[in-house]
């Protein structure tokens, strides 16, 4: 049976407005999930726009730190470098100074094999899991590189060809380092998904990935197809340059199916 993808984006003016909208998505959803069930199981790639948006949330000066449910929001992540917490290249360290407390990392000054183990047993044990369950995010924030990678989903790399396990350490080549990343599908099991992509370098690999044909070995962001047949990306305007004109509200709906 073909399976078919909406793929609703959001096109703002520049970085610091996307920035803003990303902060805006995050607390509706969170308040949505907390409404719903009591709680809201968050998990964010790194990246400096993800930065900029937690920066927003956590500002006292801003209308969102008053809005959000921080005391019952638990937040994961999607991938992490290999280096220890206090780290700069650490995406958990951004989000520790930007404003969380219920943080829970992945353990990227351990072995990689041994930091994935360990975070799949976390998430196994924290949503109860049994067998081959997958855990169900309320909401996940992935980036894309401009080589089409997405979480520490890299081209050519053996983690896109991992659906068995929750989570894996990749060695990503190219760069010559390991990652730990949640593999895609449990990504995909989310209720909702969205990219988060800025720079006139993505606009090219973004027209490829959303629009060009499926090769997810060269182009992994093409894996993400959330089971619900829902994705939303949030773009800036150099970004989205090559992608069909927005409506008079900034917004654009393509329609995929394979």
């Amino acid at each position: 049976m073909r399976r078919k993808l909406t793929i609703k984006y959001y096109v703002e003016a520049d970085a610091a407005a996307l920035a803003r909208r990303a902060a805006c998505h995050l607390e509706e959803m969170v308040s949505e999930a907390v409404e719903a069930t009591g709680r809201a199981r968050i998990a964010v790639s790194g990246g400096s726009t993800p930065k900029a948006a937690f920066q927003l949330l956590a500002d006292p000066d801003q209308k969102y730190r008053n809005r959000m449910p921080w005391e019952k929001l638990e937040l994961f992540w999607v991938d992490e470098r290999t280096v220890p917490p206090n780290d700069a290249e650490s995406n958990y360290r951004m989000t520790k100074e930007a404003l969380l407390e219920q943080v829970h990392r992945m353990e990227g000054e351990l072995d990689p094999e041994e930091a994935a183990a360990r975070y799949e047993s976390e998430l196994r044990n924290h949503f109860r899991l049994e067998g081959a369950e997958l855990p169900r995010f309320d909401l996940i924030s992935l980036g894309m590189g401009d080589d089409g990678h997405t979480a520490s989903l890299f081209p050519h790399t053996a983690a896109i060809h991992e659906m068995g396990r929750l989570v894996t350490a990749n060695h990503v080549q190219q760069k010559d380092t390991w990652r730990i990343t949640l593999t895609w599908p449990v990504i995909n099991q989310a209720r909702s998904v969205f990219f988060l992509i800025s720079g006139a370098d993505k606009a090219e690999r973004v027209h490829e990935v959303f629009m060009g044909a499926r090769d997810p070995e060269r182009l992994p962001s093409q894996l993400i197809w959330p089971s619900g047949g829902i994705l939303t990306l949030f773009l800036d305007k150099a970004a989205a340059a090559l992608l069909p004109a927005t409506d008079g509200e900034g917004c654009g709906v393509l329609e995929r199916e394979r």
